[in-house]
C-alpha cells in the first residue's frame, strides 16, 4: 500500500481561495483536474482539494467541509524562519516559529477554511 494524498473539502465559494493559498504557500502550481477539484503535487504526497459540490455529486456528501478540528496538515521545509514573511502575508500565524521539545522548529498557520497548517523543519536539516 502506498499513501497517496490527503484531501481537503471546502465550500464551493472557498475552493479557489483554498487552492490559491496552498499553491502560494508551497510554490507549486496546482493541477486542476475537474471543476471543483485540484491537486498540489508535492514530493512524497499530494494535497487534493475538492469543493463541497463535487463531493456531494460523486461521494454522496460523505465529507462535510469545515467540520474537522482534529486534523493538522504538515509541510516539512529546510528552514521555517525563512518562510515567516511569506506565511504572514498569506495567513493568520497561530504560532510563531518555535523549537519543539523534540527539536523540530515549527510554525502554525490557519488556512482560509480555518484548518491548522504546521510548517516545520527538523534539527540539522
Amino acid at each position: 500500500m502506498k499513501f497517496a494524498s490527503v484531501r481537503v473539502v471546502t465550500d464551493q465559494f472557498d475552493f479557489d481561495a483554498l487552492v490559491d493559498f496552498y499553491a502560494r504557500l508551497t510554490g507549486v502550481r496546482p493541477t486542476r483536474l475537474a471543476p471543483g477539484f485540484g491537486e498540489i503535487r508535492l514530493e512524497g504526497c499530494t494535497l487534493a482539494i475538492s469543493s463541497r459540490e463535487i463531493i456531494e455529486r460523486v461521494n454522496g456528501g460523505a465529507v462535510v467541509p469545515n467540520a474537522n478540528r482534529s486534523l493538522m496538515l504538515e509541510f516539512e521545509v529546510d528552514n521555517v524562519d525563512d518562510l515567516l514573511e511569506r506565511a504572514t502575508s498569506l495567513a493568520q500565524v497561530v504560532q510563531q516559529p518555535t523549537t519543539m521539545p523534540w527539536g523540530n522548529r515549527s510554525m502554525l498557520l490557519r488556512d482560509p477554511d480555518g484548518a491548522i497548517v504546521n510548517i516545520f523543519s527538523r534539527p540539522n536539516s
